[in-house]
């Protein structure tokens, strides 16, 4: 199994500074991707240290875009449809926030790690219409505070990472990781497709 991922591994990681922009997309849109961009940044970090603020500035850019992208389909689904997907609780509180502002939530969402519900929050930011512009500039300060101080670590224990990445353990780690990916990618998917077509009248 690890021999059929290992050929898409590799070609993430020659894509070099694009590789952050790409992750950053998918990891911040739709796709069912924890750590995953956080993961190749430190790797990437790890072997070329020069790179370090276009890396950032590669996955910033990276994950603003996969918001816009979220934001307009959200925008099209709306309160109602983002209440059932967020659940009656954690929306009202979520409604709450944005009621007060919602700059600090916003924030909150693009520099917690996983299980943090980054997509629900941003999807509930884009259908109580918070500012679209303000939600792009938040996001994209948030990660790259996130990804500056990831790199920052990834200096210190650089040589510890490259160890870890080229073991075996680690390779067969990465190959069940990316399949959990496909999976909750393709339910993600799926869910977002769901809630976006109109209710059909009995």
């Amino acid at each position: 199994m690890s021999r059929f991922f290992e050929p898409l591994l590799r070609f993430v990681f020659h894509l070099g500074l694009f590789a952050p922009f790409l992750m950053g997309v998918f990891d911040s849109s739709f796709l069912f991707l924890p750590f995953g961009n956080d993961l190749l940044l430190v790797v990437l970090v790890s072997q070329r240290h020069h790179n370090i603020p276009l890396l950032v500035i590669s996955g910033a850019l990276g994950s603003t875009l996969g918001v816009f992208l979220l934001s307009l389909v959200a925008g099209k689904i709306g309160e109602e449809g983002i209440r059932k997907m967020a659940g009656e609780r954690r929306f009202k509180k979520l409604q709450a926030r944005f009621k007060k502002g919602g700059g600090l939530a916003v924030v909150l969402a693009t520099l917690a790690p996983p299980p943090f519900p980054f997509t629900t929050v941003i999807a509930a930011a884009a259908a109580l219409q918070y500012p679209r512009i303000r939600l792009l500039c938040l996001n994209f300060l948030g990660r790259a505070a996130r990804f500056t101080v990831l790199a920052i670590l990834a200096i210190k224990f650089g040589r510890a990472v490259l160890r870890i990445a080229n073991s075996t353990a680690f390779r067969w780690s990465m190959t069940v990781f990316i399949a959990i990916c496909l999976i909750g990618s393709g339910i993600s998917v799926w869910h977002w497709v769901r809630q976006s077509q109109p209710s059909r009248r009995k």
